[in-house]
């Protein structure tokens, strides 16, 4: 049966895909920097290809690459792509990150991922599921070798992790020479503990940038932050 998730601007199916739409990829999509400098845009393990249609829509860059490993994500993210009103920029890879960096020769101006970070074990009876959550299909230190090598010299590498993980992600970066010059954490209402943290790097020593985002008020009762942040997305914004 077909799922459906629909935009302002775009509309994403998803049945084919172990993780659904969720607030973690609308986040980073809205998030993340863009200006008129940003002419290339990857985005690492794309999934529906959500992050992609959402940069596509807030920037004009040429190149909007994405890259995914599951098959059946793979050809729901082509086919999101070829729907979309963006289909002459956005291009997809049926490919992991490691095999990617060795053929491929360009780098670019900005690198966004919602990486897979249930470093725990986890059996949801799916197979393609589990993959997708835990980061044994993509490991922090891989990711971010494979960013250092994609990135070009001022570009800005953009992702979200689960707050417990931010010390360690944050160490893992500085080795591979990139550095924080954002940082958001997220709390889901204002009684909740922060539970993800955005970061975006680059590869200069900054005076990094923090701040905190509180979602909902209320069940389904947005702050005024949050709904600026994705009022340009979501249909009831």
């Amino acid at each position: 049966m077909k799922e459906t998730f629909c935009f302002k601007k775009f509309k994403i199916d998803q049945e084919r895909c172990a993780m659904k739409i969720g607030t973690d990829g609308v986040l980073l999509g809205a998030w993340s920097h863009v200006s008129s400098n940003t002419q290339s845009i990857l985005d690492i393990g794309a999934g529906t290809g959500l992050i992609a249609l959402m940069l596509a829509q807030r920037s004009n860059a040429e190149v909007i690459d994405a890259i995914e490993i599951d098959e059946d994500a793979y050809e729901q993210c082509v086919g999101n792509f070829e729907a979309s009103n963006w289909s002459d920029r956005l291009f997809c890879y049926h490919a992991g990150l490691d095999e990617f960096v060795d053929e491929i020769g360009e780098t670019y101006d900005l690198i966004v991922s919602n990486p897979p970070f249930y470093s725990e074990v986890v059996t949801s009876g799916s197979e393609s599921r589990d993959m997708a959550r835990q980061n044994l299909s993509l490991p922090f230190h891989e990711l971010l070798e494979g960013v250092s090598k994609l990135l070009s010299a001022t570009g800005l590498f953009a992702t979200i992790i689960p707050y417990k993980e931010e010390g360690q992600f944050l160490n893992l970066a500085q080795e591979n020479g990139l550095y924080p010059k954002r940082i958001m954490r997220v709390r889901g209402n204002a009684n909740a503990p922060l539970k993800r943290t955005l970061i975006e790097f680059g590869f200069a020593k900054v005076d990094h940038v923090e701040e905190k985002l509180t979602i909902e008020l209320t069940r389904h009762e947005y702050t005024l932050e949050y709904q600026q942040l994705t009022k340009e997305f979501y249909l009831k914004m």
